[in-house]
């Protein structure tokens, strides 16, 4: 291996997306963006700086005195303080979600992703729109799916496994509704981009998914 290159990691709800870009990140030592992550930094800045976050231009204002910066260990840091941690909090997560609806927050964390995925690599990243709007220039576009009824099952053992009620034909359903409301959007709906490699883990277990990434990755190095 030479030179490092960015991952997109794009495909419907239920695919795997985020554990697979994690293991991946790891095996490759390479960072992991979770876009969520910074919405919770500029929502829990506007908490400590007494800005109301109700209204989109002043927290839009804001952003102008605030850096954000990441780390390979999943750490995110706002002005130079580790706040991994602090952004858990539950008001943090409220007040990240009123943010993430505005326009102008959200245009700021496109940015703010695409400038520092051009400037360095090394970077994985996963969502339902990475490949052509988080990450177009990504060297490495992966769209991970599989069939409904699989992503159904393991979201369902998923959430068995943390203790939750589950039912299958419910979780069907809903993975089947999301599907649909992901690919007739009007604003970036979910498609395959012509430059990305499609992985069908409908016959894969998870660690044949994530070697298949870390050597797709190696050959691009």
């Amino acid at each position: 291996m030479s030179n490092k290159i960015n991952i997109a990691i794009d495909g419907p709800c239920g695919a795997g997306k985020s554990t697979v870009a994690k293991e991946v990140s790891k095996k490759l030592k390479y960072v992991f963006i979770n876009s969520g992550s910074v919405y919770r930094a500029i929502a829990l800045s506007a908490i400590r700086m007494g800005v109301d976050f109700d209204v989109e231009n002043e927290v839009f204002k804001m952003l102008s005195k605030i850096e954000i910066d990441l780390d390979e260990h999943e750490n995110i840091f706002l002005n130079g303080e580790n706040v991994s941690e602090t952004i858990r909090d539950d008001k943090v997560a409220k007040a990240a979600s009123k943010v993430a609806q505005y326009p102008l927050i959200r245009h700021y964390v496109v940015e703010f992703i695409h400038k520092i995925t051009k400037k360095s690599k090394g970077y994985i990243m996963d969502g339902r729109d990475t490949t052509f709007k988080l990450m177009p220039h990504a060297e490495l576009k992966i769209f991970l799916t599989g069939t409904p009824e699989i992503r159904a099952r393991r979201r369902a053992l998923e959430n068995k496994d943390k203790g939750f009620e589950t039912n299958y034909d419910v979780v069907l359903a809903e993975v089947k509704a999301r599907d649909y409301a992901d690919q007739h959007r009007e604003t970036d709906p979910l498609h395959i981009t012509d430059d990305a490699i499609v992985i069908d883990s409908t016959d894969m277990n998870f660690d044949q998914v994530v070697d298949k990434i870390v050597s797709l990755a190696k050959e691009r190095m």
